[in-house]
């Protein structure tokens, strides 16, 4: 079965037994980060100097990609800060909800809702198919931990996950000086074409400066 790059990510971010998402708000960026650069690979955008452009609006028929790249025209064209930071920005929570119920279509994970003292809602999304979430852990390991050539899907995967600091969430059980060396040199991207260097290098900027704002932050507030 093919997943985009942000089904993934998300998969690695859900609690397999309760279906609660772990990192959700660093998540939150790199799902979105992921359809997009899904969207370069299929050369459907480009990125120029850290903005946006679309090349190409024909469908791809992959209906969560579609749905972003609709989004994505719309909202180019009306701007004048397409950049990469600002689209990241104003949709990783609208991207999130989009690959959840992808997810849950394709029947990988199911829905449940609850009240929490019969007051707050809330959804969890448990595994019901652990096939697709297996092989990508296969993948990666592959790829970090066996020294393999990734290709770019895997490659840019691993770039995304490197530039939001998310090894515990591909690796559990993996010290962080086991995977992180390995995870960065591939986040160079020098096994990706010219332009998809340049998504990707936007998005792990973008996404970089996100996650120390908000490690920033929260350091000031504990005053820690």
């Amino acid at each position: 079965m093919h997943v985009t790059l942000a089904e993934e990510i998300m998969l690695l971010s859900l609690d397999d037994d309760s279906g609660q998402a772990k990192d959700r708000w660093a998540v939150g960026w790199i799902v979105a980060g992921g359809l997009l650069l899904e969207l370069a690979l299929a050369e459907r955008i480009r990125v120029d100097g850290g903005r946006v452009e679309v090349a190409d609006t024909s469908p791809t028929g992959d209906a969560l990609l579609d749905g972003r790249l609709e989004s994505i025209a719309a909202w180019a064209g009306s701007t004048r800060s397409a950049t990469v930071a600002a689209w990241l920005r104003k949709d990783q929570f609208k991207s999130v909800e989009a690959t959840l119920e992808s997810l849950r279509g394709r029947g990988i994970v199911t829905e449940e809702r609850h009240r929490v003292l019969g007051l707050f809602p809330v959804r969890r999304f448990p595994e019901a198919d652990g096939t697709v979430e297996r092989e990508l852990r296969e993948r990666l390991n592959h790829v970090v931990l066996e020294d393999a050539e990734p290709d770019a899907r895997t490659g840019g995967l691993i770039g995304l996950l490197h530039a939001a600091r998310l090894y515990r969430l591909a690796f559990p059980g993996q010290p962080r000086k086991r995977v992180e060396p390995r995870m960065a040199a591939l986040a160079e991207g020098q096994w990706a074409a010219d332009a998809v260097q340049e998504t990707i290098r936007a998005t792990q900027v973008a996404i970089l400066a996100a996650t120390t704002a908000a490690t920033a932050a929260a350091a000031a507030a504990t005053g820690s």
